[in-house]
């Protein structure tokens, strides 16, 4: 989904950062041998810079995924600062940061083009994340950490429209829905939807987007991150109505490492336990449900 905002943000002039580099191979000092049975121990994990842990992102840091206003050297069509600790990914790293036994003040961001991420190479950072799906093409190059995040399905609906009262997937039934062809929105609409009325299909996502604001249609079935990117940004004037899972053919979102990090089983461990305890429901909970106004439709 993040090559579909990419697309979007060129159109707004929006530019990328440059990214430094620095060989993964220049890791801490070697573990201390009272910890050497457990990698993961704090103390013991090998990263860029002993005592520090370098998490890397894009800049512009997207709303709602980094929010907060500028600071440090982060500067932004967005202006969102990774250090504030606010948005969905920005807190989702913090909590990572945690569980490896990091303070806030041990972390330190790098700026990293998206697109540089996941290709071979030495990596800036011990882990990145900006909204990056997990494929088989990408874990050629890199390691994914488990999935973090899997992209619901969601309605737009433009202010005021009666759509926009629906509270269950049995309200949305009554309307004009709109989606693009071939899409997993596609499938959402005819086997979880099943709406009274065949929905409009189209070849582009920019081609819905015109029809749900020419009232074609009532609302538009895409997936969250670009639910929101649509309602808010780019054109804007929308609301999301909700979201709801779709058909279990969602994007998942990874953390980017090295390939073959020693740190990949330690961060997976991580993610397990902020899964298994609730945290990382919270999370998400907080920053996309509740901050952007998108209830779970059932």
């Amino acid at each position: 989904m993040r090559t579909f905002l990419a697309i979007a943000a060129t159109g707004l002039a929006l530019v990328a950062a440059g990214c430094g580099s620095s060989s993964s191979s220049s890791s801490s000092s070697a573990t201390p041998a009272s910890s050497a049975a457990d990698p993961c121990a704090p103390g013991s994990l090998q990263t860029l810079s002993s005592g520090q842990l370098t998490i890397g992102t894009d800049n512009p840091a997207y709303t709602p995924y980094f929010a907060g206003g500028a600071g440090h050297e982060w500067k932004g069509e967005f202006n969102n600062d990774p250090y504030a600790n606010k948005g969905f990914e920005d807190a989702v790293a913090y909590a990572v940061a945690d569980r490896l036994g990091f303070t806030t003040d041990q972390v330190t961001w790098a700026q990293t083009p998206f697109n540089q991420s996941f290709k071979p190479g030495p990596k800036n950072f011990d882990f990145y994340l900006a909204q990056v799906s997990i494929t088989p093409q990408r874990q050629q190059a890199v390691d994914f950490s488990e999935p973090y995040y899997s992209a619901t399905q969601a309605i737009v609906g433009l202010e005021k429209s009666p759509i926009t009262k629906a509270t269950s997937l049995v309200d949305l039934k009554q309307y004009k829905l709109g989606v693009e062809i071939g899409t997993t929105s596609s499938d959402a609409i005819s086997q979880v939807i099943q709406p009274d009325q065949d929905p409009n299909v189209y070849n582009r996502t920019r081609d819905a987007t015109q029809a749900l604001a020419n009232k074609q249609i009532d609302g538009l079935v895409v997936d969250f991150p670009t639910a929101y990117y649509i309602a808010f940004v780019d054109p804007g004037g929308g609301t999301v109505v909700g979201q709801f899972s779709g058909t279990g053919g969602e994007d998942q979102w990874g953390l980017v490492l090295d390939k073959d990090s020693p740190l990949t089983s330690c961060v997976n461990q991580a993610i397990t336990a902020m899964k298994s305890d609730g945290t990382l429901a919270g999370i998400e909970q907080k920053w996309l449900s509740d901050v952007v106004g998108a209830p779970v439709l059932k």
